[in-house]
């Protein structure tokens, strides 16, 4: 699949043009392997609920992610026009030198 010149600029400015781009990585590739609610997410990567309520926002307003469900329960998962560019997620965390897995 052709690059998505869109994504490529936003992915760039959300992970390697702003603060907390490394975590943001993280909550994707987390998300990647299993749709989670906040909690979870917390608990998995070792960060404070807050956070990850700030990083899914933002991850949300860019339409990375996309949620289903409501208050607590909400789950939260990657968008189908993310997941059809995911190639270029992996691209620029390796030219930032993220390993998000292993985060």
């Amino acid at each position: 699949m052709a690059d998505d010149p869109e994504l490529r600029r936003l992915l760039w400015h959300l992970l390697g043009g702003a603060r907390g781009g490394e975590n943001r990585a993280r909550i994707i590739s987390e998300l990647r392997i299993r749709p989670s609610n906040l909690n979870q997410l917390a608990s998995k990567l070792n960060l404070e609920y807050r956070s990850i309520q700030h990083h899914i926002n933002i991850l949300k307003k860019n339409a990375i992610v996309v949620s289903e469900g409501e208050k607590y329960g909400m789950t939260y998962f990657l968008s189908p026009w993310f997941e059809a560019n995911i190639a270029t997620f992996d691209d620029i965390c390796s030219k930032l030198k993220f390993n998000p897995a292993n985060g």
